[in-house]
């Protein structure tokens, strides 16, 4: 779940500041105030923010049952994985070669880890 939400929230983070474009150029026009409005106005950007939110309680949950060497980089790498996942299928970006390589080894680690 804590991967999951911050997944999710960073997915939509990332899409609604694409749809905004470039935050300097909103304040070159519009001002800080502007910039901040144009932020805050973004239906994506305030879910993947409530996303965010509940990722930060759901990890205080998780590390109130589970160690935290086991559970930070569990949920980072699953983070990682589904990041990369995510960017790839939903955000439409260039994901090469290199970087599955490297969440690969990201999930190598971890199950070494939890061995």
């Amino acid at each position: 779940m804590v991967a999951a939400l911050a997944i999710t929230g960073e997915c939509l983070i990332a899409a609604a500041m694409r749809r905004l474009g470039d935050l300097d150029i909103i304040r070159e026009r519009s001002g800080l105030p502007g910039a901040i409005r144009a932020v805050l106005s973004s239906p994506l950007f305030l879910i993947g923010a409530l996303c965010m939110a509940l990722n930060f309680f759901a990890m205080l949950y998780a590390l109130s049952i589970v160690e935290l060497s086991l559970a930070a980089p569990a949920t980072a790498s699953l983070t990682y994985i589904g990041n990369a996942v995510a960017a790839k299928f939903f955000l439409r970006e260039n994901v090469d070669k290199r970087r599955w390589l490297a969440a690969l080894f990201v999930c190598v680690g971890v199950a070494l880890l939890a061995r």
